[in-house]
């Protein structure tokens, strides 16, 4: 049962989740700046599916049959004052529980204070517990490294990948609560050392991103614009994706991205550009609230549809 409603969930149920009926709503679902971000992020798959039209459906017809799109959950927290929900805690079991229903990859995030990333860690544990081999990662906001150590040594046991959220560091109001640094490539390369498992790097929008991955060569660099939420560059994650995404590839091993993902022809746009994982978000959640585990499994399949997206 979920602990909110449809009356103090911080949405307002759009058909489409395009970033038009959240502006100026943070905390709540919305952005900086208007929600340009958000909104660019919604809009610029289409530009970017029209300019490779040929590119897809060649994709499409080679491969639709032998590749399922991977797809997960986006990390995300902050479910009382962004999402709505009573407790913090519900959100994760509940969430957690019903993607993994579903078969979708499994993420978490840390927040403040720590409670929002062991609530968690609790809800995979639960996961993992049935499913040993279920797709687990957790991303961690750029502390101090020692502290971002302490936290994956806390996930260890029910999380596949870990990573570093850099991107969060232009969460202004995380920078006033807790010390957040501007990760060096010196300081990524410690911890990707440090950890016994695949490494990501998340929040590649930006050629000073790709230096990094240049130097540190992640297992996985996640590009991301934390949904047009935080203050970055102006522009969208699929035109930042176009323009960069071959030569990201020669420094790892798998390209993951979110940002206004909505239909099967953005999944498939991803795909054909290289996408090993496409990562949604808010209109997860918002399927979850509106309509339960079973409006969410709707949601996941609608994406899952690629070979009908033309």
């Amino acid at each position: 049962m979920l602990s909110v409603t449809e009356n103090s969930f911080k949405c307002n149920f759009c058909k489409v989740c395009n970033g038009k009926g959240c502006i100026g709503q943070l905390p709540g679902m919305g952005g900086v700046n208007g929600n340009e971000n958000f909104i660019l992020n919604c809009t610029a798959w289409e530009s970017v599916r029209n300019r490779n039209i040929n590119k897809i459906k060649e994709f499409l017809e080679k491969n639709v049959e032998d590749r399922i799109p991977s797809i997960s959950i986006a990390p995300m927290t902050g479910a009382v004052e962004n999402i709505g929900f009573e407790h913090e805690s519900d959100f994760y079991d509940e969430i957690i529980q019903a993607m993994h229903k579903v078969g979708v990859g499994l993420c978490i995030g840390d927040g403040f204070p720590d409670e929002k990333l062991k609530f968690g860690i609790k809800a995979l544990q639960k996961i993992k517990s049935i499913s040993p081999d279920a797709r687990t990662s957790v991303f961690i906001k750029p502390y101090t490294n020692e502290k971002i150590l302490e936290r994956f040594e806390w996930a260890k046991d029910c999380v596949k990948i870990t990573g570093i959220d850099i991107d969060s560091y232009n969460i202004l109001t995380m920078r006033s609560l807790v010390r957040l640094e501007k990760k060096t490539a010196s300081q990524l390369l410690e911890l990707k050392k440090k950890v016994r498992m695949p490494f990501a790097i998340k929040g590649i929008f930006s050629e000073e991103d790709i230096d990094l991955l240049k130097e540190v060569k992640p297992d996985i660099a996640y590009i991301s614009n934390h949904g047009g939420r935080i203050e970055t560059r102006r522009g969208s994650t699929a035109e930042f994706f176009e323009q960069y995404g071959k030569e990201i590839k020669k420094y790892c091993g798998e390209i993951w991205i979110d940002g206004g993902i909505r239909s099967p022809l953005d999944v498939a746009t991803a795909m054909t550009l290289g996408a090993d994982c496409v990562l949604v978000g808010r209109p997860f959640a918002s399927a979850l609230c509106h309509g339960g585990a079973d409006e969410l499994c709707k949601k996941v399949l609608e994406l899952s549809l690629i070979k009908f997206a033309f």
